[in-house]
């Protein structure tokens, strides 16, 4: 895995929790943060395609970050 930008799905959203998971169009999964939603709203549809970037996360794993539901 690299940093960059990606494409894909999300797969997964808890709202109550503020953690989802989007997989890229390759079938990776990453996980994210209500937080980095890019425009703010702290809430996703799950299925809606998003740009996002690849970052490393706190634990050591990496993250989908900045998403832009497209």
């Amino acid at each position: 895995m690299a940093v960059g930008r990606g494409r894909g799905r999300v797969v997964e959203f808890d709202g109550a929790r503020g953690l989802g998971v989007v997989e890229g169009a390759d079938g990776t999964r990453l996980a994210f943060h209500c937080t980095q939603i890019a425009d703010g709203s702290r809430d996703v549809i799950v299925g809606a395609e998003v740009l996002y970037e690849v970052v490393p996360g706190a634990l050591g794993a990496w993250e989908a970050s900045a998403l832009e539901p497209i």
